[in-house]
Order: C-alpha cells, then sequence, then structure tokens
C-alpha cells in the first residue's frame, strides 16, 4: 500500500472515530459557583441581586412603610464587556418581591406594553363590567436606578476584574436620596 493510500485511510478513519465522538450534557447546580472565566457570570448576578435586595429591604424607608411602591429602571452598563443588565435588574426585583416589603408599578420597559392592553381592553371586543378602566394606574413613590462599572488589570500572566454594582432609591415626590449601597466582586486569573 503506497504511503499516499495510508495517510488517506488514516484520515478517513480518524473522521470516522471523531464523527462518533459524542458530546456529554449534565445538568448542574444553577446556585453552585461558576468560575469557568473571570468575565461577568451567574454567580456574580447572583451574589449581587441577593446582597442589593437585602441591603434595601433593611433601609428606613423601606421599613417604615406600608409596602412602598417602586419603579425600577435598568442597570446601567458601564464596563468594557457585554453584561445583560436586563438579567440584573429583574434578579434584583425577583429577589426584592421575594421579600415582600414592596410593591413594583411598571417600569418604562413595560409601559408601552401596558398601555397597549389597556387599550385592546378599552375596545368593543371586552365586556365594559370586566375591562380594566383607564386612569387606574398607581404610580410608583421610589425609583431604584443603578449601574455596574468594571475595572480591568492585566499584567503578564495574572489578569484581575473589578465589579461593582451601585444602586439608588430616589424619592419620586422630593427627589430625595432614600438609600444607596454599592456590592463589590474581584476576580483574579492567573495563567500559567
Amino acid at each position: 500500500m503506497s504511503a499516499a493510500r495510508t495517510l488517506a485511510l488514516a484520515a478517513l478513519a480518524a473522521a470516522a472515530l471523531a464523527g462518533c465522538a459524542k458530546d456529554t450534557t449534565r445538568y448542574g447546580d444553577a446556585r453552585s459557583v461558576e468560575t469557568v472565566t473571570n468575565t461577568f457570570g451567574s454567580t456574580d448576578l447572583q451574589m449581587m441581586a441577593e446582597s442589593m435586595a437585602r441591603s434595601m429591604q433593611q433601609a428606613p424607608v423601606i421599613v417604615g412603610a406600608n409596602l412602598p411602591i417602586v419603579t425600577v429602571q435598568e442597570v446601567k452598563n458601564k464596563t468594557s464587556e457585554y453584561i445583560d443588565t436586563r438579567a440584573i435588574t429583574d434578579s434584583i426585583r425577583s429577589e426584592l418581591q421575594k421579600g415582600g416589603k414592596v410593591r413594583f408599578a411598571v417600569d418604562q420597559v413595560g409601559m408601552q406594553q401596558q398601555s397597549d392592553e389597556l387599550k385592546r381592553q378599552q375596545s368593543e371586543l371586552y365586556a365594559k363590567d370586566s375591562a380594566a378602566e383607564m386612569g387606574r394606574m398607581v404610580g410608583a413613590q421610589y425609583r431604584l436606578e443603578g449601574n455596574i462599572v468594571s475595572v480591568v488589570k492585566e499584567v503578564k500572566n495574572v489578569k484581575d476584574v473589578y465589579y461593582k454594582l451601585n444602586l439608588q432609591l430616589w424619592n419620586i415626590r422630593n427627589g430625595l436620596l432614600e438609600w444607596s449601597d454599592e456590592k463589590e466582586i474581584r476576580k483574579t486569573t492567573s495563567r500559567g
């Protein structure tokens, strides 16, 4: 057998074996620490959302009120990487909702859908006695907003990434800052 033919058969055999290799997929614990890379990940999102929700629920303005109404603005991404800030915002809202100390008014993102639904229910398709009435939405007393920033340092075989999430709760009526807190995370990767 010629060397070229042997090489061709070896290549075919390798390709066939590669085609037989199977990926393995398994479920993992969604709450376990994820350290695949030092970019923003699920563990960071969970830690930040839980920490900030816990802190806000202890704020005097929340503790002393009877289920204050909050509207949530999407967290702004001021990092150099893509971060799904809607996921951060939704997780913080979810953690606060679980705490049962605040209620939420529709936010800017959901306002169009809310308005469309109200208009749809005002059409001739709905019985007037069961349709939602216009002019009944409740305004928020407080606005929750914030941003996430990062600082990245890299020297030789070490990459250090620092993240900081800052949130503020503003009184809509008088413009006073009622609560503010931040959560910091540092992730360092060494190559080698």
